[in-house]
């Protein structure tokens, strides 16, 4: 059999198995470039986490060769093939769950995420997450890039972290929202903001946090900071927006991310020895200042049980119309209530 029939009997086996098979020719580039960043200029509709998917799955040939490395180097003028299957859909059941939706339409939705809620499932959480939520509210058009246990998710908050989250509900929309999240507002239209409540003063009162961060070597579940070398880039802006506290101080602190490691802002501001207020796993150290707090700032941060951590804004261009949107979002009411409380 020739490779002519070869390719066509392909065609003809994807065809019943409803798989999609595009062949092409690597667009022209300067020199070589890796596999992936190719076919995604070929095919960009494809996001390029998809199609390093498939690449890894074996659908992906070039010269007839199946390739498995999404990095493997490419040149102008190649032939290559891509079978690409139906979206498979989610594991996850869709389980009805109230949810704030604060913006939606037929490619994306705002939520204002309460505190308790795990965004996607893993280990100890098959259920009860807001992907079983989204996929209960959102039905089939969620959308499935993202990883069959996180379809629709392009960012995510920790469990007790509160706000807002954006989620794609299209292959259009993920792909837009994906790249914008990893420019994370250097150079594109991204912006977001946390509020954060911290022990102590912030010096200087406006600045930039920038140590790299990896796993902990000691305690697999937490994020340290370490030489540059040896872990992730990251950047955390901040600004003191209020002191309150009366006996022991606290800063109402808002923070700005140019990058998004695990973590990130509890972890860094642990390190510049100004946790969060009522993290258990970064400023356990700081425990018995909470005895110096006033009985009613105590009682509310006993209430909050949790990191008081809010994602308090969320701006984006919408990726099917360009236009600007931007949510903001007040601190919830448990937070609300220790600002309060702390509030001389």
């Amino acid at each position: 059999m020739s490779e002519a029939q070869v390719r066509e009997a392909q065609v003809r086996e994807a065809q019943v198995r409803e798989v999609e098979v595009r062949e092409g020719v690597i667009p022209p580039g300067e020199g070589s470039e890796r596999l992936d960043r190719a076919l995604a200029r070929l095919w960009p509709d494809l996001s390029r986490s998809r199609l390093q998917a498939l690449i890894r799955d074996g659908q992906v040939t070039l010269e007839d060769a199946t390739i498995g490395d999404p990095s493997a180097k490419v040149t102008g003028g190649q032939r290559v093939a891509v079978a690409v299957p139906p979206p498979r859909p989610a594991e996850p059941e869709p389980e009805a769950r109230d949810l704030t939706v604060v913006y939606e339409d037929d490619d994306l939705i705002v939520i204002d995420k309460p505190a308790g809620l795990v965004v996607h499932p893993g280990a100890g959480n098959d259920s009860g997450t807001l992907v079983n939520a989204l996929l209960a509210h959102c039905g089939a058009s969620l959308s499935g890039i993202g990883g069959v246990a996180r379809p629709g998710i392009v960012h995510r908050l920790d469990k007790d972290t509160t706000g807002l989250m954006v989620v794609a509900k299209t292959d259009l929309a993920h792909q837009d929202l994906s790249a914008q999240f990893a420019d994370h507002g250097r150079t594109g239209p991204l912006e977001r903001a946390y509020l954060a409540l911290v022990w102590g003063r912030l010096e200087p009162a406006i600045g930039t946090i920038d140590a790299a961060l990896a796993r902990s070597e000691r305690n697999r579940e937490k994020i340290a900071v370490v030489r540059e070398e040896r872990g992730r880039h990251a950047i955390t802006h901040y600004r003191i927006e209020a002191m309150l506290g009366m006996q022991e101080p606290v800063g109402l602190v808002r923070c700005r991310l140019e990058t998004g490691r695990t973590h990130q802002i509890r972890v860094h501001l642990a390190h510049r020895g100004h946790p969060l207020l009522g993290d258990a796993v970064y400023g356990a150290a700081f425990r018995t200042k909470a005895n110096r707090l006033e009985p009613e700032a105590r009682a509310a941060l006993d209430a909050l049980g949790r990191q008081a951590l809010h994602a308090a804004l969320l701006g984006f261009r919408h990726p099917r119309t360009g236009d600007s949107l931007r949510f903001e979002s007040p601190p919830p009411a448990d937070m609300a209530r220790l600002i309060a409380a702390l509030t001389p």
